[in-house]
């Protein structure tokens, strides 16, 4: 809480000396009157190999999107963001807690890495039906960029990079200040139906000689998101979203001390919350399994990130082994509060009241630091990056609760099959290092770039003195965990014409024993079983390989790419391993079960219809398809968190000052599943119109119609689990026709 306070207080202390600045001065910025890039293929990443690179020179599939982009499409969460990108998918469920984690080529949840300015967005953790910690921490209105590299990428990011990165990037001071121009003052409002959601934000910038500063706000308020169920009753049957009222709001301010062309210091603070209230009407009525009837149960989710980095960067050394140099020291805290409130009348008869929380915490301050140097070898160029970060993070996680006769008045903590308060593992803290090296080696006139690279990761987990883990669990001794590892990569990217180019790659992932698996724990002896921590769990790791073939004409570009990934030693968590007679108790250990591969294809493409015919002026296609086979190798069965085939197309007209585009979805129906008597996703094909216009200097609005049809779909990665045969299979169907606007002012 302190730190959050920190962060409400300290960003009205930041913006302070930019504001007082009275000094004119030339900031480096890219304005909006600057030309993009012709294609795709040209923009700018940086996420693939920790350099500036354009996208056509890295050997990687990898995704940029834009603040252009984003406004344009009207993105607001993390659903949005992805809607158009084939190969990678967000999950999300009914009830009360919506979106989930980010699946990429299949692997989702804590294997894929997510980082916000180089900073790691904390662990999700759920935990029956009540707790369900997630990492949808960022507000996309506080974003310049954000980036995705598909697949492993731990030679570069270590752990929880095994599925691959989505790294956001925040604003600048310089994304709004410019030769000439030394102040700037935007607002923002918007508004979507599929969620009655009203948005608000403001930016302000301004610059001296050698400081600026930046401070955005933005507040967002609504209800539940729609679906396309008709049911509205209050039990089990209904298949309409449950009543739900959200509120959010989140600040970024940045301070930037530039005292020469080649040193730059910057001080961030970023705070977001997440408030949303639900009335879970789908969980009342008549409890099988208790046989009491719930009148109502209420849910209050509160979930807050705060973040504190101070970052230096150095260019022009010249020294032995760098060039440019960047060091971070950074602060960061994330917490999840659930609080759920029921009442019910038991299977004697009493009426009660039953109250639970849940409380996940992650606390982590690291430092960070990497380097670039550029140097030749006879008539060989490299571009050497190295460094070395090293983090601390502490944790913990309480489930607490109490049953009160309405009656009486009389309380207790006997919530079954829970004596509260618990811990499902103990307060943690794990320690990292690493070091990593990279080398560009550019041959042949720079036709044939190599990119060897290598990481070194030290990973300890030591559990914490905890008496509420050890009176739940009497006699079991948490275990510490130490693994070391090296992530080898190596990359070739050939131009072999002046349009066409092909790449090659292989890359080593790995992911550590998770904390809440090497310590899983609860007894139950009134229900006959425990869980127990192993402390044999082995690192998950991946070898991947992938083909490209691009090509980057002036009016037409495409991208082809192939990929096949084996992953070793999967952990399974909360497995049955044991049941009497063989032990007094259901024993269940989370353990190293599964070998698997995920290999597919795809496909990226646009044109230009000008270079066609002068007629076709302002006109662009643009799409992209991704195809994905995923196997359970130990069980031999489908992995059903691979997405069944899907892709995206848009037709855009771009004037001068407007634009309109339509684009389609698609997506093929799932056919195989590890369950027969699952649901599977039918296919599908939904339309969206978009159109922008800048109707005076400095202002424009956005606007966009969703599902143009009306048309009743369900998302596959919303859907995994259900029966077949569910009675209530329309409360998992995405919005039906929806709208969104926005109108953005600045100075």
């Amino acid at each position: 809480m302190q730190l959050k306070r920190l962060t409400l207080a300290t960003s009205a202390i930041l913006a302070m000396p930019a504001l007082a600045s009275a000094q004119v001065a030339a900031v480096t910025a890219v304005t909006a009157a600057e030309a993009g890039p012709a294609h795709d293929f040209e923009q700018i990443t940086v996420i693939a190999t920790r350099t500036e690179q354009a996208i056509e020179d890295v050997p990687a599939t990898v995704d940029v999107i834009d603040r252009e982009q984003m406004d344009q499409t009207l993105v607001r969460d993390l659903k949005d963001l992805f809607r158009y990108m084939p190969g990678v998918s967000v999950t999300s469920g009914f009830g009360r807690f919506g979106i989930g984690d980010i699946r990429i080529r299949g692997l989702g949840g804590n294997r894929v890495r997510i980082e916000t300015d180089g900073i790691a967005i904390s662990d999700a953790f759920a935990i029956g039906s009540y707790s369900d910690a997630n990492r949808n921490f960022v507000d996309m209105d506080s974003l310049k960029r954000a980036e995705v590299v598909r697949g492993p990428a731990s030679a570069l990011y270590g752990s929880d990079a095994l599925g691959g990165v989505v790294s956001f990037v925040t604003k600048d001071p310089a994304d709004y200040l410019a030769p000439g121009k030394d102040a700037y003052l935007g607002f923002k409002l918007g508004y979507q139906s599929e969620w009655q959601g009203l948005s608000a934000g403001a930016t302000t910038a301004i610059g001296g000689e050698r400081w600026s500063g930046m401070v955005v706000v933005s507040h967002r308020q609504g209800r539940q998101t729609a679906n396309q169920g008709d049911i509205y009753s209050n039990d089990d049957t209904r298949t309409a979203a449950n009543p739900q009222s959200r509120d959010g709001r989140s600040l970024l301010s940045k301070l930037v001390y530039t005292p020469s062309l080649d040193q730059q210091v910057t001080l961030t603070v970023e705070g977001n919350e997440d408030r949303a209230a639900t009335d879970v009407l789908h969980l009342r009525g008549f409890q099988p399994r208790t046989h009491a009837v719930t009148s109502s149960l209420v849910g209050d989710d509160l979930q807050t990130r705060a973040r504190v980095s101070l970052e230096h960067e150095l260019s022009g050394l010249d020294g032995a082994v760098a060039d440019s140099l960047t060091w971070r020291a950074y602060r960061q805290d994330s917490e999840t509060t659930q609080d759920t409130v029921e009442h019910r009348v038991t299977a004697g008869g009493a009426p009660q009241r039953r109250e639970r929380k849940f409380n996940f915490d992650q606390r982590v301050h690291g430092l960070e630091l990497e380097a670039h140097k550029a140097f030749s070898t006879g008539n060989v160029g490299h571009v050497l990056t190295w460094g070395a970060e090293i983090s601390r993070t502490d944790l913990a996680q309480k489930r607490d609760g109490r049953a009160i006769d309405l009656l009486t008045g009389e309380s207790t903590n006997v919530v079954l099959p829970d004596v509260f308060p618990v811990r499902d593992f103990p307060r943690s803290r794990i320690d990292n290092a690493a070091l990593f090296v990279q080398d560009e080696i550019s041959l042949a006139d720079g036709k044939l770039t190599l990119l060897p690279g290598l990481r070194v990761d030290y990973y300890s987990l030591q559990p914490r003195h905890d008496p509420i883990f050890a009176e739940d669990n009497p006699g079991l001794q948490p275990v510490e965990v130490t693994e070391r590892n090296v992530s080898p990569k190596l990359g070739a990217v050939w131009h072999f014409s002046d349009d066409w180019s092909t790449y090659a790659s292989y890359a080593r992932g790995f992911r550590s024993p998770p904390y809440n698996d090497v310590n899983l724990g609860f007894t139950n002896l009134q229900f006959g079983y425990a869980a127990i921590p192993n402390p044999d769990l082995r690192p998950e790791t991946s070898d991947g390989g992938e083909l490209g073939l691009r090509h980057s004409g002036r009016d037409a570009w495409f991208g082809l790419a192939g990929f096949y990934n084996r992953y070793d030693d999967f952990i399974e968590s909360a497995a049955m391993v044991s049941r009497p007679p063989e032990t007094p108790l259901v024993i269940f250990q989370s353990r190293n079960v599964a070998e698997a591969e995920i290999y597919g294809v795809e496909l990226q493409a646009g044109v230009e219809l000008e270079g066609w015919s002068s007629a076709l002026q302002g006109w662009s296609l643009r799409g992209a398809a991704s195809w994905q086979r995923g196997q359970d190798l130990t069980a031999d069965r489908p992995l059903d968190s691979v997405d069944p085939a899907r892709a995206s197309i848009g037709l855009a007209y771009y004037a001068q000052d407007w634009g309109v585009s339509l684009h389609g979805r698609f997506a093929a129906g799932k056919e195989r599943l590890a369950n027969p008597g699952d649901f599977a996703s039918p296919g599908y094909g939904v339309a969206d119109l978009l159109a922008h216009w800048d109707f005076a200097p400095g202002a424009s609005i956005n606007a966009g119609v969703f599902n143009l049809a009306d048309r009743k779909y369900w998302d596959w990665a919303d859907v995994p689990g259900v029966a077949a045969d569910s009675a209530v299979l329309d409360r998992y169907t995405r919005p039906g026709r929806n709208v969104g606007v926005s109108l953005a002012v600045s100075w």
